[in-house]
C-alpha cells in the first residue's frame, strides 16, 4: 500500500478542474467530504475521485463490460457466479401477470489482473417484466 495522498484547497480545486469558490460551496453544502487536521481543511484523493461521478453514454455501455471497473485492466474472463446454483436477479416490482419466469440471468466477468467480478445482466428481459409506472 502506498502512503495516502493529501491536497489542500487549493490542490484539489485544481486537481477537480474547479474554482476554489465552487470548492467551497461544495464544502458548505456538504456535497464533498473533508477532513480537518488540526485548523487545516485536507482532502484524500480517494474522496476527491469518489466525488466525480461517471455517466456513461448509451455508445459507452460496450466499454463498461470491455474494461475492469476496479483496476481499469482489459482481460475479463466470461463465466457464472455459483452458490448452490445459477444466480439470478429478481426485480423487486415487477408486472403481476406474465407467462415468463421473473428470474433475469445474470452473466460474471472476472478480471484476470485483480481478480475483481462484474455481474450484467439482461436489461431487456428486465424491461419485459417491470412495469410501466417505473423507471
Amino acid at each position: 500500500m502506498t502512503d495516502p495522498k493529501w491536497y489542500t484547497i487549493k490542490e484539489a480545486a485544481k486537481y477537480l478542474s474547479i474554482g476554489e469558490p465552487t470548492l467551497y460551496r461544495w464544502m458548505r453544502d456538504g456535497k464533498i467530504t473533508v477532513r480537518k487536521i488540526g485548523d487545516s481543511t485536507r482532502f484524500l484523493q480517494e474522496d476527491l475521485d469518489a466525488f466525480v461521478k461517471v455517466i456513461p453514454s448509451d455508445k459507452n455501455l460496450g466499454e463498461l463490460r470491455r474494461r475492469c471497473p476496479s483496476c481499469k485492466n482489459e482481460t475479463l474472463v466470461k463465466g457464472s457466479l455459483q452458490s448452490t446454483g445459477k444466480n439470478y436477479f429478481t426485480p423487486e416490482k415487477s408486472k403481476f401477470w406474465t407467462f415468463k419466469d421473473s428470474n433475469v440471468a445474470t452473466q460474471a466477468l472476472m478480471c484476470s489482473h485483480c481478480g475483481s467480478i462484474s455481474l450484467f445482466g439482461d436489461t431487456q428481459k428486465l424491461a419485459t417484466l417491470r412495469t410501466d409506472a417505473e423507471d
